[in-house]
C-alpha cells in the first residue's frame, strides 16, 4: 500500500485458464499498463523475469505489449 492508499490485491483462482492474446476463447482478466522511462532499459528486465512479447505486433512506439508467465497481457508504456 502506497501512503495515499492506494494497492493492487491479487487472489488465486481454481481452475485458471490462462488468456491467449489476442484471442477472444480465453479472454484477459486485466490489462495493466506500467510506466517506464526507457522501454529498451525496461525490456530486458520483464524477459528475465518469465514474460514473454506478445506475438503479431512491431515494436509500436510509446509502448510495447508483453505477457507475464501466467499469460496476462500487460505494457510497458512511455509518456
Amino acid at each position: 500500500m502506497t501512503p495515499d492508499g492506494r494497492r493492487v490485491s491479487f487472489q488465486r483462482v481454481e481452475d485458471f485458464s490462462p488468456p491467449r492474446w489476442p484471442g477472444r476463447e480465453h479472454p484477459r482478466q486485466i490489462h495493466l499498463d506500467v510506466m517506464v522511462t526507457d522501454l529498451d532499459e525496461s525490456e530486458p528486465l520483464v524477459l528475465r523475469l518469465g514474460c514473454d512479447v506478445a506475438r503479431g505486433l512491431a515494436k509500436p512506439i510509446g509502448f510495447r505489449v508483453y505477457a507475464d508467465p501466467a499469460g496476462h497481457p500487460f505494457c510497458l508504456v512511455t509518456n
